[in-house]
């Protein structure tokens, strides 16, 4: 039986962030990579809110919460950091990113994404990944990465629409 995703049940998001930065902080000290201020900045934006944001959305409140307006080629170098280090996944159908739950190992990106509300949710699924190992070995195909992008709708617009 498949568990229901984090961010799909209630949660404390405050801790949330705070255990993503925290997270993000320990694993790059470990692999002697630098979180910047603005690096962190742009990864605490990322997890405001499990909804993907794309670049100039970013840009938008990192302009919002500074005096200075950060050019986009900032904006991406960090997101390119962060994507380098398994910290953000880019949602490609959307060209936004989204936190990563489990940044401390790489792992295939498999998303659901509601079309209601924009909620994004990354789910790990081994037996997921095996099929799609499997299938593409049996076409004879070499697999270099994959990302699968499932869109619906979450609980809770389920059941609003129901309402």
């Amino acid at each position: 039986m498949t568990q229901t995703p984090i961010a799909l049940r209630r949660h404390n998001h405050g801790l949330c962030v705070r255990s993503a930065l925290a997270s993000a902080r320990a694993l790059c000290g470990e692999r002697g990579a630098r979180l910047t201020p603005l690096r962190a900045q742009v990864l605490e934006l990322v997890w405001q809110s499990h909804k993907p944001l794309g670049a100039y959305q970013l840009m938008d409140r990192l302009a919002e919460a500074s005096t200075r307006r950060v050019a986009p080629p900032t904006v991406y170098r960090a997101l390119d950091f962060l994507l380098e280090q398994g910290l953000i996944h880019r949602i490609n159908g959307l060209n936004a990113y989204v936190g990563c739950p489990s940044p401390e190992h790489r792992h295939p990106n498999h998303f659901l994404l509601c079309r209601a509300c924009g909620v994004a949710v990354e789910l790990e699924s081994e037996a997921l990944t095996q099929t799609i190992q499997q299938n593409t070995k049996d076409a004879g195909f070499l697999l270099e990465h994959h990302s699968l992008e499932v869109t619906g709708l979450c609980p809770d617009c389920r059941s609003s629409a129901h309402d």
